[in-house]
């Protein structure tokens, strides 16, 4: 089923084994009764092919949480800091591991994604508000996507940015196509995405050889004077991206159709797993950034050196050009697998709030205008980058907030609810990072 605009919804897994095809539109009641469900079907291939084949909306989410946004946090944070920042990079992915899982339960319980919920909890005026704020953190998502990818481009073949900034569009489109060929093929394509930016920062971690002791020291909660605190919130916002937490839910929603609670704690053990595995090797690539920045440019003579441009020179001028190239591949697979990603919840966040879609190519080149207005009069991308992530952050509470309410009220979740202490850990998050926000803008204007 394709909707209007080219974006096809995730679909179940598979047929029910031994039994009729079953579809998301609610007509597999009468096929779960008359037979095994669609759970069954799934565990009917064997135990190790069905924890494979639940794993999946995590890795997409998770490639927003290695964008080239993270690149440009992490290389500033490990220049200006070096490891004194690695306790924010931690805590961050802690956390996204927290609200992706919330995400992918409320998707799983009720069987609707968070949007979805909102406009049918919400007021209307607090829905479309909610609609507004999350289209204006759809630009600042994507002008870190495509500065991204069109800075990897320019280090690869010295493609002039700004044309670099329109092929990447054109490649977002080439990698979301792949829906039309099953969501499972997309999912699996921005899985090996992930896996290439992993791979690059385990040979740049390997070859550049960081500090494990400076490391270990860096993980001990502790903030400077500077730009630490910009830093800070910039890493979160990066981190915690608030498209894939409305994103998650509707992956997850009705992905294999379950008839009872016990079938759906059943799937939600190995959302869990999936969360677990994609959000732990995001940490680890975002971890490995912070401690090659630091290594790299947190050196003598250095001072000031914070681009990612000047990353990629300075690695090959250390380590040597296999260590660039793999940087900049890294970089514009990061790129490239987010954009794709970006676009595809931008559709699902206003079918969501507004049951109103747009054609995809015209939600495409409106969001991408402010990136390539800074491509075309030549701003300084890795400081573009760098605030984009922290206006991020102040879209994280606007998602975070309204998934903690639903996914605490028993009538959306039934046995599912958030348990007392969940309920206090997900509010503490939410309030620590509006705190944090603030507290940004105080320093800054004070």
């Amino acid at each position: 089923m394709t909707q209007r605009g080219g974006v096809t919804p995730p679909e179940p897994l598979l047929e029910v084994a031994d039994g009729p095809a079953l579809d998301v539109d609610g007509s597999l009641a009468a096929a779960a009764l008359a037979g095994p469900s669609a759970l069954d079907g799934v565990f009917a291939r064997g135990r190790v092919r069905a924890a494979l084949s639940f794993l999946g909306p995590a890795f997409v989410a998770a490639v927003a949480y290695v964008d080239p946004g993270n690149f440009a946090t992490n290389i500033q944070a490990g220049a200006k800091f070096g490891y004194e920042l690695m306790w924010v990079v931690l805590g961050a992915n802690l956390v996204a591991m927290l609200v992706q899982y919330l995400s992918a339960k409320l998707g799983v319980a009720s069987g609707r994604s968070l949007p979805e919920m909102c406009r049918d909890r919400f007021p209307r005026w607090g829905t479309v508000g909610l609609w507004v704020q999350a289209e204006v953190i759809a630009m600042a998502t994507d002008v870190a996507e495509f500065l991204g990818a069109a800075i990897g481009l320019n280090l690869l073949f010295g493609v002039p940015l700004f044309i670099a900034g329109l092929l990447t569009g054109v490649i977002a489109f080439v990698i979301l196509a792949l829906q039309q060929r099953g969501f499972r093929q997309f999912e699996l394509a921005i899985a090996a995405l992930l896996g290439i930016v992993f791979l690059g920062f385990l040979y740049e971690t390997l070859k550049i050889g960081p500090s494990a002791h400076d490391a270990l020291n860096g993980l001990i909660p502790h903030l400077g004077g500077g730009d630490a605190a910009y830093l800070a919130v910039g890493i979160v916002g990066a981190t915690v991206m608030p498209h894939v937490i409305y994103l998650h839910s509707a992956l997850t929603k009705e992905r294999v159709p379950t008839r009872d609670d016990g079938e759906r704690s059943r799937v939600l053990r190995y959302e869990r797993l999936d969360v677990i595995i994609a959000l732990s090797i995001a940490g680890i690539v975002n971890l490995a950034m912070l401690a090659v920045a630091a290594k790299l440019l947190h050196v003598p003579g250095l001072t000031g050196v914070s681009t990612i441009q000047a990353a990629h020179h300075q690695l090959g001028h250390a380590v040597g050009g296999g260590a660039a190239l793999a940087f900049a591949v890294a970089l514009f697979a990061s790129g490239a697998s987010s954009s794709s990603v970006g676009t595809y919840a931008g559709q699902l966040v206003m079918a969501g709030f507004l049951n109103v879609q747009i054609h995809v190519l015209i939600r495409r080149v409106v969001t991408m205008l402010p990136a390539l207005i800074i491509l075309a009069i030549g701003v300084n991308t890795t400081s573009a980058l760098v605030l984009s992530q922290v206006v991020l952050s102040f879209g994280i509470p606007f998602a975070l907030i309204p998934l903690v309410v639903l996914t605490s009220r028993r009538d959306v979740m039934g046995a599912h609810v958030n348990g007392i202490t969940l309920r206090w850990i997900a509010f503490l998050v939410a309030g620590a990072i509006t705190a944090m926000n603030l507290f940004l803008i105080v320093q800054q204007f004070a």
